[in-house]
């Protein structure tokens, strides 16, 4: 990361719901001595085709609706994390899948821009629901072959674009047998957000930092005592980042996005006018944000 880079993250269910942790922006923000901001634009489901972003429209509404919302905000840079969803669909659309990443590179590309690609993430057979656990681990098998070979050509849209790569899978591996990273097996928790982000702050700060900030749920330490003053101040950092992330989120994305922008804002699209009220409000928070970080 650069001083003063405008960061959006850009993906499906992976991006979506670390805008509720901050168990990744929380690291970012502070491994910097410099001041970022981050956009989070996740959707949950979503693919390289913006299928989920289509909502009552078709996937190309979405797509177009995406374009102009990155072209709003001007990010310098934006982090992608596609594939878990389109791994299910095998090897027999691996090609489709390069093809339209490359054009979404593509699109998206602006001066001076750059781009971070993120693998997907492995499912965790041992949190996928279910009795039989033999099923459950054959499926979590199949479908991390699949996840390897998305990543490949990730990692190769990368290099050919010379975008930065990071490998979020060897987080599964080193953390096997321990605390789960997931809900579902495929769906990060907090430990599976907590967990990655160490990795992201490495690749995109430069340094990783110290364990001070506890893993999630903030737990009292073996002597019995509170958490130290700087487990304090990341935990009340991360509060404030996830507040400017709802807010952010409600932003881009109403809740009655229809009436307000869709087929339906003949009737009370004149309500429009109030969403660009969040944006002095974000802006105090991302302030705040800064003012918070250890000096």
């Amino acid at each position: 990361m650069r001083p003063q880079d405008r960061v959006v993250l850009l993906g499906g269910t992976l991006i979506e719901r670390e805008q509720v942790e901050g168990y990744w922006e929380s690291p970012l923000t502070l491994a910097v001595d410099f001041p970022v901001s981050f956009r989070n634009l996740g959707w949950s489901g979503d693919t390289v085709w913006c299928e989920s972003r289509g909502m009552f429209d078709p996937p190309a509404a979405g797509y177009a609706r995406m374009l102009e919302q990155i072209q709003q905000i001007n990010p310098t840079l934006i982090l992608l994390g596609y594939g878990n969803s389109e791994a299910f669909d095998g090897p027999e659309k691996l090609d489709a899948f390069r093809e339209q990443y490359r054009k979404l590179l593509a699109d998206l590309a602006g001066p001076k821009r750059r781009f971070v690609l993120l693998s997907p993430t492995y499912m965790e057979a041992s949190s996928v629901p279910g009795i039989d656990r033999q099923s459950t681990a054959a499926h979590a098998q199949r479908y991390n072959a699949n996840i390897d070979l998305y990543a490949a050509v990730i990692q190769e849209l990368a290099r050919d674009g010379a975008a930065s790569w990071i490998d979020l899978r060897p987080a599964f591996s080193a953390s096997a047998g321990s605390t789960p990273l997931t809900d579902n097996g495929i769906t990060l928790n907090a430990q599976g957000y907590w967990v990655t982000g160490r990795y992201l702050s490495l690749a995109l700060a430069g340094r990783q930092l110290s364990i001070e900030q506890l893993p999630p749920p903030p737990i009292t330490t073996v002597s019995g005592r509170e958490p130290g003053e700087n487990a304090s101040v990341r935990e009340q950092l991360r509060s404030v980042i996830r507040d400017k992330n709802e807010l952010l989120f409600h932003r881009w994305r109403p809740q009655n996005f229809t009436y307000l922008f869709g087929f339906r804002k003949h009737e009370q699209g004149n309500n429009a006018v109030e969403i660009p009220q969040f944006d002095p409000i974000v802006t105090e928070l991302e302030s705040k944000i800064q003012s918070m970080k250890p000096q």
